[in-house]
């Protein structure tokens, strides 16, 4: 059934530069049903229909009808053991100064393939014919750094042609544009992180790189080519005439050039020898010890009336007890820096320890999350951040909120950020933010689809979906925690 929440919320980033795996905004109800709230849900029912439409009726119809090729979301049911995987970025391309891309063109996430965590980046033909836009580039770049971050051997299905020209000054030039993908690639080859490309489209100019540089590659036979540029361009700057499957077709690379090493008939076939070759990987992470899990006391979707009205309050961080289980916490410091709760809990049955702001963090809060972070990292404890702030004027920064900037940025144990109210100027930065940010924004420019659109966060997930994402993402992150040898933190 659908759920219903409200109002985009204000001052709205993710986390990542310090954080460990997947930050979420969550969006809060702030009033009562009415007319307003079911106009906040049309729009995210009209976001969603608009993502899974990819580039609309007519782009799919050529690529289904007259092309002949499945559709990402139908590629990425016959290559994953099931449904329930975590896709990173949805909303990604809405609301561009450029126009639309829905998912900047491409799916992203991480799902189990013959039972091992993979994270695997698809591009969408039907979007714009798949061209790779600026936001194409930061969506793909992330879900990199997810891989290399934890461990997780990584899958590219390739349909891909090529750049945007028009925006190629956004694509190429800086550390982390286009030229970053390779250098990824090139690191986890390093690190012995597992690399698989299925070509099953175009594979034109950087993407043709990015399919020598993978461990192993699939190739389909007559929609899958790869070349330095297309016939067009052949028949520019040289005068010949040559077919697509002739200049870079399945048979070339896998008999002639020998760049890529399965040939596969049709696409089903394809997506099954991938399947074969990841039961190769000889790479696992360490099995999850599987203990009885306790549900909250308290039904999570109470969590759509707590908040406050106006996010120029923050709403009471209590409404914790609807995430952990047995809605128990035992608080840390109670008494002391009231603004900020910090205390130990479970959440799907693994310890983590929890900070929670409850109002501006003032100087005895700075302190005391300082304390509390080094002493989670210390026990290996991962930290669960909930971003809840007040608007504060621009001098609160003091010595203890940059002692806790950097006993956060120094931890090493996996952090997971929620943002659940307002997160507002330096507050931000001492509760895993991922980006700079200004201490007043436009309306616009704050709500949760806006930054979504722009990848600053990871998604936007209903406030009673927080502990199912929360069982997704520690299955990779607390896994991959285990399997790296943990570093000593010096703070």
């Amino acid at each position: 059934r659908i759920i219903f929440f409200t109002k985009p919320l204000n001052q709205l980033f993710g986390s990542s530069c310090v954080a460990d795996i997947i930050v979420f905004i969550i969006q809060f109800s702030t009033m009562k049903m009415g007319n307003c709230l079911c106009m906040c849900l049309l729009r995210y029912i009209e976001h969603r229909e608009k993502l899974m439409k990819g580039g609309g009726e007519r782009a799919i119809y050529q690529h289904t009808q007259r092309k002949k090729k499945f559709l990402v979301r139908e590629r990425l049911h016959m290559l994953l053991d099931d449904e329930d995987y975590l896709e990173l970025c949805p909303f990604a391309g809405l609301g561009l100064p450029y126009g639309d891309v829905p998912s900047a063109s491409s799916v992203a996430g991480i799902g189990k393939i013959n039972g091992l965590w993979c994270v695997f980046i698809a591009n969408d033909a039907t979007v714009k014919a798949g061209l790779t836009f600026p936001i194409s580039v930061t969506k793909t770049l992330r879900a990199q750094e997810v891989a290399i971050k934890n461990r997780l051997p990584c899958v590219y299905l390739v349909d891909n042609s090529g750049v945007f020209l028009p925006l190629q000054s956004g694509l190429f030039s800086d550390k982390n544009h286009a030229g970053r993908f390779f250098y990824n690639e090139a690191v986890m080859s390093a690190m012995k992180i597992p690399q698989l490309a299925v070509v099953c489209g175009t594979c034109i100019a950087g993407g043709a790189y990015a399919m020598v540089m993978v461990e192993e590659a699939v190739i389909v036979q007559r929609i899958g080519t790869v070349a330095l540029a297309g016939p067009p361009l052949v028949k520019a700057a040289t005068g010949e005439e040559v077919s697509p499957e002739d200049l870079g077709g399945a048979k070339l690379h896998t008999e002639v050039s020998g760049c890529i090493d399965y040939f596969a008939s049709v696409e089903s076939e394809a997506y099954q020898c991938s399947r074969n070759i990841i039961t190769t990987f000889n790479f696992e992470l360490p099995e999850e010890s599987i203990t009885e899990v306790e549900g909250p006391l308290y039904s999570a979707e109470e969590l759509m009336g707590l908040a406050p009205k106006s996010y120029n309050y923050s709403l009471d961080i209590r409404l914790v007890d609807r995430l952990t289980d047995g809605s128990r916490l035992q608080e840390f410091k109670a008494r002391y820096g009231t603004t900020l709760l910090t205390g130990f809990a479970r959440v799907e049955g693994h310890q983590v320890g929890i900070v929670a702001n409850n109002g501006e963090l003032t100087y005895e809060a700075s302190l005391k999350g300082s304390h509390f972070v080094q002493l989670c990292d210390q026990r290996d404890i991962p930290l669960i951040f909930l971003q809840n702030t007040a608007p504060q004027p621009v001098h609160t920064l003091s010595q203890a909120k940059g002692s806790m900037m950097s006993t956060v940025a120094c931890a090493s144990t996996p952090k997971i950020t929620i943002v659940v109210g307002g997160c507002h100027g330096s507050d931000s930065y001492a509760m895993v933010s991922r980006r700079n940010n200004a201490c007043i924004w436009l309306e616009e420019e704050s709500s949760a689809f806006f930054s979504s659109g722009r990848i600053w966060d990871d998604g936007v997930i209903l406030p009673q979906d927080t502990r199912k994402v929360y069982q997704e993402t520690k299955s990779t992150a607390l896994l991959a925690f285990t399997f790296v040898p943990v570093k000593n933190t010096n703070f």
